[in-house]
């Protein structure tokens, strides 16, 4: 009697211990299909191979174990939180600017010509304007040496004007037309590793139109002051003989008054007839239908107080027409001076962001 007593209360044990447990494991899956570890929700629909999806005709073996993955998928979800948004300032100018990375090293093995290679600078622009034709939310770009700024509207919304997004994509586009086109421009000097180009690239974001005009207005009298030094520096290397240390010992201290005088009077270079690309760098945009230029009386400062652009709400079908728009306009390369307001107010539809009107066939 006391065995039979023994067994009975052994197996009400059992009984109690696998029924607590079945219940353990019913509330844990329950709470785990429900939410992850770390309160995330969990959408089951966009889970791999979700048991909701399942084929009712599935066995019950794999059901369960399509389960078990659904459920890590949930329980992993919680990596999502370690990422960091990246998405831009809104009403704001975009601009991209991309550099080379160890492009003196890269000049000199594939022997550019010094101060300018032309065929390294067309190469440069036949990248950027592929560039310019993926990407028609870009309004206008501006190119020197082994640098490109790319600029974006304050409306733009392209990938929710993520800035790692962007800034990835133009690099990466830009970098695969360079290295693409490059055996059209250098034929007889093919790519070779550890020598490959590559660039870098960062966003900046700039308020307004004025301060956007200072910028592009900055890396053009960048341009000009590096190129008449370079320009000085090299003729008196190649054609005055000097040693690299001597000629910029002679170029310490000097102003652009001084440097066109050494090349006038010692070489009779005139520095004004240097080729204009070599001088103004390069400016990519749509070529839609000139305007007449503004009165004179207006200032370029005065759009300051101009409203804000609105942060663009159309639909993505309205995107998707403007964007159309832009791709039938031919994307140009011009060597002009774009400090001065001419160039703005001849071309008003970089600055508006709108389609103009294409040019009469």
């Amino acid at each position: 009697m006391v065995k039979l007593v023994k067994v009975i209360l052994r197996m009400f044990s059992v009984i109690v211990v696998w029924g607590f447990e079945c219940l353990r494991l019913i509330w844990q899956q329950s709470w785990l299909i429900s939410r992850s570890p770390h309160g995330f929700p969990h959408n089951r629909e966009n889970s791999f191979d979700c048991p909701a999806k399942l084929n009712k005709t599935t066995p019950r073996n794999e059901e369960y174990a399509r389960h078990i993955i659904d459920m890590a998928n949930s329980k992993y979800e919680y990596v999502k939180s370690f990422e960091q948004p990246d998405v831009l300032l809104p009403n704001t100018w975009i601009v991209v600017r991309i550099d080379g990375r160890g492009f003196h090293r890269l000049s000199d093995h594939y022997g550019f010509i010094k101060p300018n290679d032309r065929r390294a600078l067309d190469l440069m622009n036949a990248a950027a304007v592929e560039v310019m034709k993926e990407l028609p939310d870009l309004c206008i770009a501006y190119g020197v040496s082994d640098e490109y700024s790319f600029v974006f509207h304050p409306s733009c919304q392209l990938f929710e004007r993520r800035s790692a997004k962007l800034v990835t994509t133009i690099v990466s586009t830009f970098t695969a037309h360079y290295i693409h086109q490059w055996g059209t421009h250098f034929p007889s000097t093919p790519l070779q590793p550890p020598y490959l180009p590559s660039f870098d690239g960062r966003a900046v974001l700039y308020p307004s139109t004025r301060i956007l005009r200072d910028y592009m207005s900055w890396r053009q009298v960048d341009c000009h002051i590096n190129n008449l030094y370079n320009t000085t520096f090299w003729t008196m290397v190649q054609q005055g003989g000097m040693s690299n240390t001597d000629a910029e010992r002679e170029l310490q201290g000097t102003v652009s008054a001084d440097k066109n005088e050494i090349l006038f009077k010692r070489f009779g270079i005139n520095y004004n007839n240097e080729d204009e690309m070599f001088k103004k760098g390069s400016v990519l945009y749509r070529q839609y239908q000139l305007e007449d230029p503004k009165p004179v009386s207006k200032s370029r400062h005065g759009d300051d107080d101009e409203a804000p652009v609105d942060e663009s709400k159309t639909s993505k079908s309205q995107q998707d027409k403007l964007r159309k728009l832009r791709r039938k306009a031919q994307v140009v390369i011009d060597h002009v001076d774009i400090i001065k307001d001419e160039f703005w107010e001849r071309r008003p539809w970089i600055l508006s962001g709108k389609p103009g009107k294409l040019p009469e066939a």
